[in-house]
């Protein structure tokens, strides 16, 4: 470890410790824990969202995958960034409008029904933890690569700081520590992708005929099929991309963060801009790692491509480009997992305990209280359950959050706010076939079950042979949905369809989180 490394590292320790301190001072109720007060602007949510959506995973692996399978790693690019216009214009307005703290409580405005509330609340647990576990590993093995520290030290010291940002600055300092995260990031890409642009004369042209003598794959680096050779595969892990995004409760949660639904469509605009230019710079980085740094070097580091940005970092601008790069791959790490502690302890304190055990009978000062000793209780999970899986091929469990909150969560909000027939039963049905059929499907493909030692948790032939099952829960989930509703007898929720539409296209009636 570097001592240029190590100062950047406690830099961003102390940057985000200092945020977390004052913005402990403005968390004074509920609404400043849940949702930092409903007080952001369009710009800074907007920045906040793509700190949320810019992961690790983001910069290292699509960086990586680029570089080493060409135009197939441009799918996950155009994938994250199609996702943003399915937030856009069928599900951010009107879920601000008709939510609270939680995305329960967008579905409970029109299912009065502790089912329903409990459910939606439990699938945010296991969306959440799955996707935090990924990132804990994965930050685990980064840590280690970059600083040479232990695994286990890295994901402890990873939980820890994740932990004392929830726990006292609450969403506001959760917000604050992705909005630094995401000004690093496009600031730290930008400088990468000039200096890999100026190495290629600012010339497109010259860029795309150089790669293709660059890597083994030569002219096949810019064709489709170097990974992805069953269409039927690319399509549904293309859709977990697309509708995932649209599902996952710590997006979703951040569309209460702002005073109203036309703040929160403002943000969308916003924060598709920040990813859309972020993405485009990671086919420069892609590129210049796949040119510069060659396809040997970045699979001697790490097979699946993780280290080709800080390589390309270390060829393009020394010691202090590498040690910057990689100290904001740990500042985003950081800035993810946090944001997924909020959102798995409001799923707990807030619906669970708050709604359904004290039935709504609960003070704020209490309700703060359980979401810390949930925040603590949530982290020591992950930790752990990362600890454990250190030794395991933990992809799976990215492709299956995704894939739970396309499948179990799109279906439901997209009902609730369009189809007036429906109702709580279909809720129910839609997000346990969603959520079932997700988890059923991933343990029995080739994620666990590979006849390669090592590709899989278990050696053996998968019962289900593709690596993606969305293609299939998502239809599930609205099947599920729909036959729930036309089976049951309960018709009562259709009364309110028309005030539950009306005020998810207005929101009229609804005040501000402030005191929502």
């Amino acid at each position: 470890m570097s001592i240029l490394s190590l100062t950047l590292f406690l830099g961003i320790i102390l940057l985000t410790l200092t945020i977390t301190y004052y913005s402990s001072k403005k968390t004074k109720n509920a609404s400043d824990f849940y949702t930092a007060g409903g007080g952001l602007t369009a710009w800074q949510n907007g920045l906040a969202v793509a700190g949320d959506f810019m992961s690790a995973a983001s910069f290292l692996g699509i960086t990586g995958a680029i570089a080493l399978i060409g135009f197939d790693g441009f799918y996950m690019s155009i994938g994250n960034l199609v996702a943003f216009l399915v937030l856009l214009y069928l599900v951010s307005e009107p879920l601000r409008n008709l939510g609270k703290f939680t995305l329960a409580d967008m579905i409970s405005a029109r299912f009065k029904s502790k089912k329903v509330r409990g459910i939606a609340a439990a699938n945010t647990l296991v969306i959440s933890i799955f996707y935090m576990i990924a990132q804990l590993v994965g930050a685990g093995g980064l840590i280690k690569l970059l600083l040479g520290i232990d695994y286990w030290l890295s994901v402890l010291l990873v939980g820890i700081l994740m932990t004392i940002y929830v726990i006292f600055g609450g969403m506001r300092a959760t917000s604050w520590v992705q909005i630094t995260k995401a000004v690093l990031l496009l600031g730290g890409s930008a400088v990468l992708t000039f200096i890999v642009f100026s190495r290629f004369n600012f010339n497109i042209s010259e860029m795309f005929h150089h790669v293709q003598t660059a890597t083994p794959l030569g002219k096949d680096f810019l064709n489709p099929g170097n990974k992805y050779t069953d269409g039927l595969d690319m399509i549904s892990f293309n859709m977990s991309l697309v509708l995932g995004a649209a599902g996952l409760p710590h997006l979703l949660v951040r569309f209460f963060t702002v005073k109203d639904a036309a703040t929160a469509r403002k943000s969308v605009v916003y924060s598709t801009w920040f990813i859309g230019i972020f993405f485009i710079m990671t086919i420069f980085l892609g590129f210049g790692a796949a040119s510069f740094v060659g396809f040997d070097r970045i699979v001697a580091a790490n097979s699946a491509g993780n280290m080709a940005a800080p390589l390309l970092a270390l060829t393009m601008g020394g010691e202090f480009l590498f040690a910057f790069v990689s100290a904001v791959a740990f500042a985003t790490i950081l800035a993810v997992v946090s944001g997924l502690v909020l959102t798995s302890a409001s799923a707990f304190a807030h619906d669970i305990y708050g709604e359904i055990i004290k039935e709504g009978k609960i003070t704020e000062k209490q309700q703060i209280l359980v979401a810390r000793m949930a925040s603590v209780g949530v982290a020591v999970i992950s930790i752990l359950l990362a600890l454990f899986a250190q030794s395991m091929n933990v992809a799976f469990l990215s492709v299956l959050a995704l894939g739970i909150a396309a499948s179990a969560n799109l279906p439901i909000i997209l009902c609730t706010i369009y189809w007036k027939r429906f109702n709580a039963t279909g809720a129910i049905t839609g997000m346990l076939f969603g959520l079932l059929s997700s988890i059923i499907l991933v343990m029995l493909s080739p994620n666990v079950w590979n006849p390669e030692p090592g590709m899989g948790i278990f050696t053996g032939n998968p019962l289900f042979t593709m690596s993606n099952p969305t293609i299939f829960t998502v239809p599930l989930g609205f099947i599920g949905a729909y036959l729930g509703t036309i089976l049951s007898k309960a018709k009562g929720e259709e009364n309110n369809f028309p005030e539950v539409l009306f005020k998810s296209n207005t929101g009229y009636g609804i005040s501000s989180a402030k005191d929502h």
